[in-house]
């Protein structure tokens, strides 16, 4: 299917790594332009290299999404490179264990700037090219807004802010022609995944175990699942889409345990 993304400049927030590398590889794959924003360079610099190669279309823009100035400044340098928005993903974040029981207030603040606040000044700061273009907005959550998971309090509170202004913001652009839509991430083997599984004792037996609870097929999600769905989403060919959580789990948040 021909998603008609061709030469369209789309923002990918944490684009070089993991589920942002798939968004950016499948948006590439579209012909879209994508602009990769992310705090390592090397790392940015790198997956331009790989979709370059592949004769893509990729920038990189060099932000710490927990400075207000960086993501404007971010904004700023695309707009001066591209002179348009065609599309902003949400993406960037870390499930990063701040608990209820052992975490503080400095750690709670802090995981949500690494988590939701960005979504929020990435957003702002590209809406007004985003209304010349009627250019969708995407955000990745995760099931932990729905589930919970325990011991990552921030970033459960997180992904249920993202939850709340996908909706809110559906809402509030209607009015620009800009549709809003979340794609919730359940069980998606990444770098991060990878790294976070290694740490565990017994990180083969819990793999398996996770892994054994999906319903459809047993398997994790791929990367590249979520960013076939994030392209779809920004694509004229769901038009007529906005305010929804799409879950693309394999069935993990919503299909009966008893099927397990």
């Amino acid at each position: 299917m021909n998603l008609n993304l061709k030469n369209k400049v789309i923002i990918v927030t944490g684009g070089a790594k993991g589920i942002g590398e798939g968004i950016a590889e499948v948006l590439a794959s579209e012909e879209a332009i994508v602009a990769i924003v992310g705090r390592n360079e090397a790392d940015n610099l790198e997956t331009v290299r790989k979709i370059n190669t592949k004769n893509g279309n990729a920038f990189s823009v060099v932000a710490e999404l927990t400075k207000p100035e960086d993501c404007k400044n971010a904004v700023e340098i695309i707009l001066k490179e591209y002179g348009r928005i065609e599309g902003l993903v949400n993406n960037a974040g870390v499930n990063d264990s701040v608990n209820l029981e052992n975490g503080s207030y400095d750690s709670f603040m802090s995981s949500l700037h690494k988590n939701l606040v960005h979504y929020y000044l990435m957003a702002h700061y590209a809406l007004p090219y985003l209304k010349l273009s009627k250019g969708p907005i995407v955000n990745i959550g995760s099931k932990t807004a729905e589930t919970g998971q325990g011991g990552t309090s921030a970033y459960a509170a997180s992904n249920g802010g993202r939850n709340a202004l996908t909706r809110e913001w559906a809402v509030e652009l209607l009015k620009y022609g800009i549709r809003v839509n979340s794609v919730i991430v359940a069980e998606c083997y990444t770098p991060l995944y990878d790294k976070w599984i290694k740490t565990l004792s017994n990180h083969e037996e819990t793999l398996a175990n996770i892994t054994s609870k999906i319903p459809f097929e047993k398997r994790m999600t791929t990367a590249e699942e979520i960013a076939n769905m994030v392209a779809f989403l920004l694509s004229d060919k769901s038009s007529h889409t906005t305010g929804q959580l799409i879950h693309v789990d394999g069935g993990y948040v919503h299909l009966d345990r008893s099927l397990i």
